[in-house]
């Protein structure tokens, strides 16, 4: 495990979690121990870069007056390793378990759930874009899970490939994935310094852009983060088909929806079909025009908003 930050900021630590290099970005206690009450933890969309979500983490966690921990952590092998580890612990344990996989990463977050947060601990989680749908499967594959509350942001929960975002990119993420590889790679070559001004250039156009994105945009250039990344989008356009109702129902009292009022990925038919579906939930559309990569300029914003519907929920 390597572990970088100071004792008054944000921790980042690496670590090795169902084999494969992970990246945790931990505002709050570092290490729980056993009768720590809450934890609020983050699962991330696809690319699972931890670092995007560092401004809606920190709001979350001054909101509360700094008293309960806000974790976040990346997808397995979507984040740059340290001088020290490699991307995967080890390769035939990689592949058999297919880590870097849809599947791979729902069990991955299982893992770390398993062997670095206390069975008791209460858990506030929240999920974003494809993350939406990892927590689904975690709350039916382990339903002992301690959930207190879901929340479900910009939820990619079903019929993926249907979506407007979905049939450009199923081809491209299914059948062209290759041929992304070369200019990645040739990307990746470049000094960090050229990468994080074009970055800057390509995101210029983002009003209130929130200039912490850039970075960890930065090592997405890296070329096994990107390919990795690729991979598991690939799988979500195959795998994410039918909304699962069943875990829905029986965790419906502790789901929070969000729905995005012009989202390409999830696009409003699908909040209407939600409702109807499940009337006497707790399923909300849009008013604000936040863009489904909220992270890119309204953190802050979406982070307020998610605190006031989860605060009567943490326990002291």
């Amino acid at each position: 495990m390597e572990v970088t930050g100071s004792k008054d900021e944000p921790r980042t630590e690496f670590i090795y979690c169902y084999g494969a290099n992970t990246e945790l970005l931990k505002f709050g206690s570092c290490r729980l121990q056993p009768g720590h009450k809450n934890l609020i933890l983050i699962i991330p969309g696809n690319p699972g870069v931890v670092g995007f979500y560092r401004t809606f983490m920190q709001t979350l966690y001054r909101t509360f007056d700094c008293r309960h921990p806000v974790w976040a952590i990346s997808h397995a092998g979507h984040c740059i390793p340290p001088d020290s580890m490699d991307m995967i612990e080890d390769g035939s344990s990689a592949v058999e378990r297919d880590v870097f996989g849809l599947v791979g990463q729902i069990e991955h977050k299982l893992a770390f759930l398993k062997k670095h947060v206390p069975r008791e601990t209460n858990l506030i989680l929240i999920g974003h874009s494809i993350g939406c749908y990892i927590i689904l499967e975690m709350m039916k594959k382990d339903p002992e899970l301690k959930v207190l509350r879901a929340v479900m942001l910009f939820p990619t929960i079903e019929r993926m490939a249907q979506t407007p975002q979905g049939k450009v990119m199923t081809p491209v993420l299914c059948q062209l994935r290759y041929l992304g590889y070369l200019p990645l790679f040739l990307l990746s070559l470049l000094p960090d310094s050229l990468k994080y001004s074009l970055i800057k250039l390509v995101l210029s156009g983002i009003h209130s852009l929130d200039l912490s994105v850039i970075r960890p945009t930065v090592s997405l250039l890296n070329g096994d983060c990107a390919a990795n990344a690729m991979y598991m989008g690939g799988q979500e356009m195959k795998a994410v088909l039918d909304r699962d109702n069943r875990t829905i129902k029986e965790n419906l009292d502790k789901i929070i929806f969000y729905y995005g009022a012009k989202d390409h990925w999830c696009p409003v038919q699908y909040y209407l079909d939600m409702k109807q579906d499940f009337p006497h939930g707790d399923i909300r559309l849009c008013e604000r025009e936040f863009r489904h990569a909220f992270v890119l300029d309204a953190g802050s914003e979406v982070s307020k908003m998610v605190a006031e519907w989860i605060h009567g929920d943490l326990r002291t």
